[in-house]
Formats: C-alpha cells, sequence, structure tokens
C-alpha cells in the first residue's frame, strides 16, 4: 500500500474526541488531523510522538491532514486501522499470504452473520468461500509481542462467533491481524484487557477458524506485509 503524496511529519500536540489530532508542524503552525481510528491507541498516542499525516485537496473535507504513523517504540507504526483492509487485499491479490492463495475472486464488505459485513470473500468454483476477517494491531508491550485489542470489542468477539458458524457450516473462516509494525514475532490476546474476546478467539479456533497473523514493512512511502507471525491463543 503506497502512499499518493510525501507526507508531512510532525509532533503530536493532543489526541481528542476520538477523531481528532492536534498536530504541530516543523514551523511552529499546529494542525488538526483527522483520526480515523475509534479504538484506545494504546502506546501511540502519547504528546511528543513523531507523527506524519497525508494531506488532501478535496476541497469538500472540513479536515485536510489525515494521521496516517506514529514513531513509537523506536519503530514506525501504522495508525491507520482502514489501512489493514487495504494492506490485507492487495497481499492476497499478489499471493503473499499463502495461505489465501490461488482464489478466482475477491469481494469486499459482503453481508453475513447478524448485521455485519465481511472484509473480504475470496471465492473460487473448485473450493467453499473463504471468509476473511481483518483487524488492525499497533500495540506492544512485551518486546515483539503484538496485543490485540487495545480495548474492549464486543464487536470482534462478535466477528468471530459468525466466522465459527461459517467453518461449522463447511466452508472457510479466517481472523487475520495485519500488524502494522516490523519488530513484532508473536501475537497474542490481550486477555487482561478483554477476556471475553481471548475466549472468543480460542473458542472460535476450537471450532475451525484459522487465525494467521501477519506483520508489515512500515516506512514513509508504503506499508507492506512481509512477515508470517506466530499466534498463541493462550
Amino acid at each position: 500500500m503506497k502512499f499518493t503524496a510525501p507526507l508531512i511529519e510532525g509532533r503530536l500536540v493532543k489526541r481528542y474526541k476520538r477523531f481528532f489530532a492536534d498536530v504541530e508542524l516543523p514551523g511552529g503552525e499546529v494542525v488538526t488531523a483527522h483520526c480515523a481510528n475509534t479504538g484506545a491507541m494504546t502506546g501511540i498516542k502519547e504528546q511528543g510522538l513523531r507523527v506524519w499525516l497525508s494531506k488532501s485537496d478535496n476541497p469538500k473535507r472540513k479536515l485536510k491532514y489525515s494521521w496516517e504513523l506514529v514513531e513509537a517504540d523506536n519503530t514506525l507504526i501504522g495508525a491507520l486501522p482502514a489501512r489493514a483492509n487495504e494492506i490485507a487485499e492487495e497481499a492476497v491479490a499478489a499471493d503473499k499470504i499463502a495461505e489465501l492463495s490461488g482464489y478466482a475472486g475477491l469481494r469486499r464488505e459482503v453481508k453475513y452473520g447478524e448485521n455485519s459485513r465481511i472484509d473480504l470473500l475470496l471465492e473460487d468454483d473448485v473450493r467453499p468461500p473463504c471468509w476473511v476477517e481483518v483487524k488492525n494491531v499497533h500495540w506492544m508491550r512485551a518486546p515483539g509481542v503484538a496485543e490485540f485489542p487495545d480495548g474492549v470489542t464486543s464487536r470482534g468477539a462478535k466477528h468471530l462467533g459468525e466466522l465459527a458458524l461459517k467453518a461449522e457450516a463447511g466452508e472457510r473462516a479466517v481472523q487475520l491481524f495485519v500488524v502494522q509494525r516490523s519488530d513484532c514475532q508473536v501475537l497474542r490476546p490481550a486477555e487482561d484487557i478483554d477476556p471475553t474476546y481471548a475466549e472468543a478467539l480460542r473458542d472460535a479456533a476450537r471450532r475451525g477458524v484459522d487465525v494467521l497473523a501477519y506483520g508489515c514493512d512500515v516506512t514513509q512511502e508504503a506499508i507492506t506485509l512481509v512477515h508470517k507471525m506466530r499466534v498463541e491463543t493462550g
């Protein structure tokens, strides 16, 4: 996933009201950027962190800037969860995820379950459809260990239950964690943050859902899925 224009570096002043972030640019100007991340952003929202913004030329946008990257733990991290879907789709199309390669067709946001939409639906004439739920991950507490979620996510647990039903019906179901940082080798559920989600993940795996995690190479020019990670559900 390549950025369409050079990103603009700044320093985070504060993130507030979930969707807003004030950023000080090198010249001292403070701009308000769109923060398209509804999560807690644990570990990547501290004042003074280096951040990178994209700028839109769309005259209809109220906020011209969008928060894209942040530097924490001495590494670049993707701050925009929606990018995870783009990264995953691009990787599947390029056969970079061996477990999801070779499907003839790919559709996005297909309705399934109870008022849900699957992130990616892979289809083929000679095998069952593959339902892929993508989750963005940015958080690391212990060196090399990425954790999800960083806040309670009842919606995430609901999606796991819906995937499990697909697996039990004889179709393929995959929970794919896209870790938008390069310094992690293991993915674990954050049991202390959301024990319900952690148990839902284990239950889904027992019921036939494939649980995959891949880390990314993050630069100021692009974010690319590059390496498979070990998943430890506990």
